[in-house]
């Protein structure tokens, strides 16, 4: 059965999922944190948005409250990469500490993939041949999703592209004892294309393929019928928020989302169409903030619910309402 209430749970999910106006509550700010850093990384065209260390995140996440920003998405990075069998001990310390320190001041979604994860850095198990396992990546992603959701996640956020994903993590986090996990809404990365434009997030998750590509689970550009339908099918299989990505490249395809699936659909606006911006910015070809704010009322004018940013903790400066 369908659950319309795990979308009203909270203040913030309600304030994300709002149908008018377009306030701060509908931006969403990526966070990384790396085990074992002992600074804080730049990360090359992503501005003020670093590599982060358990405490300096924390540090981070207060001053982001403090500029209105309430929605977060975890990108989590371990020191050591395994190709089966990943550990959960580190993200599930680092998910508890944020939830202890912040409670429910904030609403924190949990990336979910194994590309940061694994040796070869691909979204999935492999075979010794190099072709994907499927039911072995279900089974791996689905334990990382029910364990971030143990250790207090607000929201899970499947990232993979990998068949089937939503409906398996829907199955375990419903299937947990006592209903203690039914309430946990899942933000599926529904229409994710295989794009030139995640360069910098690749460094920054330390998550480029080691070999080919990502073409064989993510959605071809040139087919609109099939970004569609990933978005259809994830809705399907349980999902309660629905994402394309990239934003800007896949904006024709928000507002037919939203019809078909009823969803609220939202926009990842990635690092390098976030790069794009500050290196134009640099180069003096565009004054950057008003350059940010544009494309956030173009996702709003597509029809997108919410906004995943690097930019987000701008949003007060900017003059978005809070």
């Amino acid at each position: 059965m369908k659950r319309l209430q795990r979308l009203r749970y909270s203040k913030n999910l309600r304030d994300l999922t709002s149908e008018i106006d377009f306030t701060v509550g509908q931006l969403v700010q990526p966070l990384f944190v790396v085990e074992d850093l002992l600074r804080d990384e730049e990360i090359p065209g992503l501005g003020d948005v670093k590599r982060h260390s358990k405490d300096s995140l924390l540090k981070q996440i207060s001053n982001d409250l403090e500029s209105g920003i309430r929605q977060f998405i975890l990108f989590q990075v371990p020191a050591k990469k395994l190709d089966s069998g990943f550990s959960h001990k580190y993200s599930s310390e680092v998910i508890s500490q944020v939830k202890k320190e912040f409670g429910q001041a904030i609403t924190l979604w949990i990336d979910t993939c194994l590309c940061s994860l694994t040796t070869h850095g691909h979204c999935c198990v492999l075979r010794d041949n190099g072709t994907q396992n499927l039911e072995a990546s279900l089974k791996e992603i689905t334990s990382l999703a029910k364990s971030y959701a143990e250790a207090g996640a607000d929201g899970i956020s499947p990232s993979d592209m990998n068949d089937g994903r939503v409906l398996k993590i829907r199955e375990a986090l419903d299937g947990a004892k006592n209903g203690s996990l039914e309430h946990i809404p899942i933000m599926s990365y529904s229409t994710k294309f295989s794009s030139h434009f995640y360069g910098p997030f690749r460094n920054a998750a330390d998550s480029a393929p080691q070999f080919g590509d990502r073409s064989q689970y993510q959605i071809d550009v040139r087919n609109r019928s099939d970004g569609i339908n990933s978005s259809i099918r994830c809705a399907q299989e349980g999902a309660d928020l629905l994402m394309v990505k990239p934003g800007m490249t896949s904006i024709d395809l928000i507002k037919p989302i939203q019809e078909k699936t009823g969803l609220p659909v939202g926009a990842y606006q990635v690092s390098g169409e976030f790069a794009a911006l500050t290196t134009l910015s640099e180069k003096g070809l565009l004054k950057f903030e008003n350059a940010l704010l544009e494309t956030w009322h173009v996702f709003k004018r597509a029809g997108a619910q919410y906004i995943i940013t690097y930019g987000a903790r701008r949003a007060k400066s900017l003059g978005v309402n809070l």
